[in-house]
């Protein structure tokens, strides 16, 4: 067995190489500004049109998805009144059912289709920006004028011409733009619920 300090230097090393792309991310202000925006969005969308959020994602993305669904339905740093936001991940029945009656590709794509109405709001993550089942997500979000907004790496893919905004994370890396993604949805998730619900806040 090595001893306990064996790994501590590629620890170390992928530290380092997150936190690199933590500085890119800093240092891109067409990124932050259009997370901005972003923000802006969605706290119109529920304040203006009593829309609803929605996300959608495959596989780690999925969990994301479905982790900050959760920071506005539930709450995210104080108590709250919760806002609507859901993953389309969350039912596994019509997830098999969908994938095995019309196949994979359609599983999200339906689903806005069901649910979504115009000013709603579409977060979709996809590290290549070329998901199959995100792009048709996106595609029918974009005829049913639900705002589409797309969190991706690697150049931003397909998602780069089809998502109203883009949070593209500058890296190749899946697990570093996943972290990536997630730091930005928690600021996203965090400033929208400041001005929501700026009231509540402590302190205020």
């Amino acid at each position: 067995m090595p001893n306990a300090n064996f790994y501590l230097p590629a620890i170390k090393q992928t530290v380092g190489q997150s936190l690199k792309v933590f500085e890119l991310v800093y240092n891109d202000d067409l990124l932050l500004t259009t997370a901005s925006q972003v923000v802006q969005t969605i706290v119109t969308a529920y304040k203006q049109h009593h829309a609803r959020v929605w996300f959608c994602g495959n596989g780690g993305s999925a969990a994301q998805a479905q982790h900050l669904a959760a920071e506005l339905s539930g709450r995210f740093n104080f108590n709250r009144p919760p806002l609507f936001a859901e993953s389309f991940t969350v039912n596994t029945s019509y997830i098999t059912a969908v994938a095995n009656d019309y196949g994979y590709d359609h599983i999200f794509s339906r689903l806005v289709e069901g649910f979504g109405q115009p000013k709603d709001v579409l977060m979709a993550f996809s590290t290549s920006g070329n998901s199959p089942n995100i792009i048709q997500a996106v595609q029918k979000a974009n005829e049913m004028g639900v705002v589409t907004i797309g969190f991706t790496g690697h150049g931003g893919g397909k998602m780069a011409q089809l998502c109203q905004y883009l949070l593209n994370v500058p890296s190749n890396n899946t697990p570093q733009i996943q972290e990536a993604h997630l730091l930005l949805g928690h600021i996203i998730c965090g400033l929208v619920e400041e001005e929501i619900f700026a009231n509540l806040k402590p302190g205020t």
